[in-house]
């Protein structure tokens, strides 16, 4: 939790408990072992459900991944990709830390998570604009974020963190073209997978992502 903590730039745990109510939820996506949810867990009410969805999920279920009988809030780990799931519910608090670099449609996860959020809720994913392309290879990243921008977002770059407060439904006026995971690095010197976007007529669903009609000058 520590270091989601240092991350992010805030407590979940503590964020949930002024915000979330008596029985909050946190989706973490690309959660890897979902250790941050079982700690919070320990500090979060009985009523709150925690849930983990990664690619390939935790090796070994960590300790305290357990249901409401034994009287600590619920954590399940979903093994999923996002792009073939959604919740059933939605969420307080979705985070996404460190994970959306390795995904191809980027701004797809964007647009559906905060479309997964309560109205009171809280999105926090880590985003580099640098990594979003045109099919050229040029890059996209002041389109992107003025987009993102327009449909409620926040960015924080010293951070490379995008932030929405507020669920809602997001359009983003790109179609997403294919991905490149040979890019090479991003900001923490991991290897990224570089998404490809070309201007779309706005409309959410199908190959399109996100803001509000219109077409997208990349």
């Amino acid at each position: 939790m520590n270091s989601y903590t240092r991350e992010l730039g805030f407590d979940p745990a503590a964020w949930l408990r002024e915000h979330g109510g008596a029985a909050p939820g946190w989706l973490d996506l690309c959660s890897g072992e979902g250790r941050a949810l079982v700690e919070a867990a320990r500090v979060l009410p009985a009523g709150a459900e925690l849930t983990g969805v990664d690619l390939v999920g935790p090796l070994v279920p960590p300790p305290g991944t357990a249901g409401r009988g034994d009287g600590r809030a619920e954590v399940r780990l979903v093994t999923a990709a996002l792009a073939d799931w959604a919740p059933e519910r939605s969420y307080q608090l979705i985070t996404c830390v460190h994970g959306l670099h390795y995904l191809g449609d980027q701004l797809g996860a964007i647009a559906r998570a905060a479309s997964w959020l309560a109205p009171d809720g809280r999105f926090a994913a880590h985003f580099d604009p640098e990594s979003v392309r045109r099919p050229d290879g040029s890059g996209a990243a002041r389109a992107v974020l003025a987009a993102l921008r327009a449909a409620g977002f926040a960015y924080r770059s010293r951070r490379y963190l995008l932030l929405l407060d507020g669920g809602r439904p997001v359009t983003l006026p790109f179609g997403y073209a294919g991905a490149d995971p040979s890019a090479g690095p991003n900001w923490t010197g991991q290897p990224a997978i570089g998404s490809y976007y070309h201007p779309a007529v706005g409309g959410t669903g199908g190959r399109t992502t996100g803001a509000r009609g219109g077409v997208a000058e990349l």
